[in-house]
């Protein structure tokens, strides 16, 4: 039940934060108010802090008032360099300093009772898992929804490859929310002009001809990120984007680690929790439900929408967010009881809805169209102790001549499939755990012509669960438009159909052994459930649950590249992020394997050269080897039953 508002709200607007180096940065107070003369009210009341890089006004001063109606002191901070803060901007290097400086800031003042709980998503995920590697002492509780562990590994770099997210990020709401661009209004406008799949088309971009060449700082650190892939260098140890390499030292208070099973940080977010769960002392909690980034709905996440891309799960998916944000924080700094109940890993079982063997859905059933034209896949809210669950059976499922996927182990005799990849036609992308891969729709006059909350924007990848299938409108595709499954460069393996239900719910290992002709390349792997035909749906619905990706030259998760010997036989270890699904009975298991997943991740020109930036391309004769010494497979968490 939702909590009503007790006080009225007094907010101080534009509050300069000096940092330790000078720097002030931009916050907006809001406190509880008598609800009769609106004065602050004098007994000093936690607070909470959140730090954004997207403009503290809108929809981020209304939760900010939400939380002051309901006894909060609440700081609503401009990261540095971004609108009215003062300094220059360098993606998450000065948040750990400045997170630190601001909490001990607020603690300090009369109106606040010294204890700082913080919450944010996305960006403002980042900034408090970069401020808790300081351990600032006011510190007092952290709700982190959606964010990151190691920038190298699975954020801005997955596996040796680079997510284009950033790219697209970096060329919409990094550029067009520069402190130059939101000054110059020249400027404005050639950013809002900018179609971003006008660039990945065009692409790779060039250092000093991408349209960041007019925000010189921001194109350096685009190129930074997109170049920079040996774990070495000192980008990827500074404790804003790693923070796996700081969990010894990070802050020891009660943490909820909230995320999405089509997030694009899921893997990072059971990360975090496992990892610190273990460390420290302190409550912690994960909370995972079935949605999408936060995106939709800026700057609330998906928790309220029942469906995420084509998939529906019902209205059990609904959570609020806003309350269960306050539960938290309520117990932990005000002594309640509202989350003493809650247990300790809380994840949403997606599937299940129903068994298809016959082909025949009605109602809500699993396999059912809904209104607006989407599956209903079903699910439903879980619990448990730890993460990944004690019972879990870890299950090899192995890749078998003849397209098969099975838990028998290959047999002896060589086997092996073999396809070309031609990085001028990568395998497009549809759906899948894909944020910020956005342009504005239609052009605008000025990058602030809407509020952030109300921008006009066109998603290019979609994001959740889609039939694997292009479309008219899938960034790449050509005609005709089919099954992916359909193409040469897909090698394809499922199960027969299962006789019973399997359910799996936790993290996902596969292991390519794959060979190719050239000094680098890379493979993917995406799981699949395959939906038999019905009536609904009479060609079936291949739902992508996960997927990965292995850079040839980064193989085996090495700090250093390393090229490919042509024709040698490597293993290509990848961990789709992790998901909880049931395959109801008469539904197929897939895997899919191949060499692109565009515009997901950047695509390998085959050739060796840079990271990114290389114009010259190559067809690969790439090689998936599946038989006892190679035996190709994904490794499934199953649950008993």
């Amino acid at each position: 039940m939702a909590t009503d508002p007790e006080y009225a709200v007094h907010a101080e607007l534009n509050v300069p934060v000096e940092t330790r180096d000078g720097v002030r940065l931009a916050t907006d107070i809001y406190r509880p108010a008598d609800p009769n003369t609106g004065e602050p009210i004098d007994e000093p009341k936690p607070a909470l802090l959140d730090r954004t890089p997207y403009g503290k006004r809108g929809r981020m001063e209304r939760h900010g008032e939400w939380y002051a109606e309901r006894g909060y002191v609440v700081a609503i901070q401009d990261c540095r360099g971004r609108f009215d803060s003062e300094g220059e901007y360098y993606i998450f290097v000065n948040e750990p300093e400045d997170g630190y400086d601001t909490v001990e800031w607020l603690a300090d003042r009369e109106y606040c009772d010294g204890q700082v709980g913080t919450f944010g998503t996305s960006y403002g995920a980042w900034v408090q898992s970069a401020l808790a590697t300081q351990d600032p002492p006011s510190l007092a509780a952290m709700f982190v929804n959606q964010g990151a562990a190691n920038g190298r590994e699975a954020t801005f770099r997955h596996n040796g490859a680079f997510e284009l997210r950033w790219l697209c990020w970096a060329l919409t709401l990094g550029g067009g929310f520069a402190k130059r661009a939101l000054d110059d209004s020249e400027l404005q406008q050639r950013l809002a002009n900018v179609d971003v799949r006008d660039v990945l088309a065009n692409g790779p971009v060039q250092r000093g001809q991408s349209p960041l060449r007019h925000v010189p700082d921001y194109e350096e650190w685009a190129f930074d990120i997109m170049t920079r892939g040996a774990a070495s260098d000192e980008l990827w140890q500074e404790p804003g984007i790693n923070f796996e390499a700081y969990y010894d030292e990070s802050a020891d208070v009660p943490t909820v680690y909230a995320g999405a099973w089509y997030d694009s940080y899921t893997k990072a977010t059971c990360d975090n929790f496992e990892a610190l769960a273990d460390r420290t002392e302190s409550d912690h909690y994960l909370l995972m439900g079935p949605w999408t980034h936060g995106w939709n709905g800026y700057p609330l996440p998906s928790w309220n929408k029942p469906y995420s891309g084509e998939l529906e799960f019902g209205e059990a998916a609904l959570r609020d967010y806003q309350q269960v944000r306050l539960d938290f924080f309520d117990h932990y700094l005000k002594g309640t009881d509202t989350w003493a109940d809650q247990p300790t890993v809380q994840y949403f079982q997606m599937g299940g809805g129903g068994d298809s063997r016959t082909g025949a859905d009605s109602g809500r059933g699993a396999g059912s169209r809904t209104t607006d034209g989407r599956l209903f896949h079903g699910g439903e809210w879980r619990s448990a102790d730890e993460w990944p669950l004690p019972d879990t059976e870890f299950t090899r499922y192995y890749a078998h001549e003849g397209g098969t996927l099975s838990i028998e182990e290959p047999p002896d005799e060589e086997s092996s499939t073999s396809y070309a990849f031609d990085p001028r036609d990568p395998v497009p992308t549809i759906g899948g755990n894909c944020s910020s891969y956005i342009t504005y729709e239609p052009r605008a006059e000025s990058i602030l012509e809407y509020p952030l909350s109300e921008r006009k924007l066109q998603d290019i990848t979609g994001r959740g669960g889609f039939d694997q299938r292009t479309r008219p409108d899938t960034f790449g595709a050509e005609p005709p438009y089919g099954p992916l499954e359909e193409r040469d460069d897909v090698v394809v393996f499922r199960t027969p159909p299962l006789e019973e239900p399997a359910e799996i719910a936790g993290p996902i290992r596969v292991a390519v052994y794959g060979s190719t002709d050239g000094p680098d390349t890379d493979f993917t792997a995406k799981l699949i459930d395959e939906y038999p035909p019905s009536e609904a749906f009479p060609n079936g619905f291949a739902v992508n649950l996960c997927d990965s990706i292995c850079r040839g030259r980064f193989r085996g998760y090495r700090d250093e590249p390393d090229l490919l010997e042509p024709g040698e036989v490597y293993e290509f270890s990848m961990e789709p992020y992790p998901t909880a699904n049931v395959f109801a009975g008469g539904h197929r298991i897939r895997l899919d394997i191949s060499s692109s997943n565009y515009p997901r991740y950047d695509v390998n020109p085959n050739t060796g050269g840079p990271l990114y930036g290389d114009r010259e391309f190559r067809v690969a004769t790439n090689t998936v080897h599946h038989d006892a010494d190679h035996p190709t497979h994904v490794e499934l968490p199953l649950r008993p039953g």
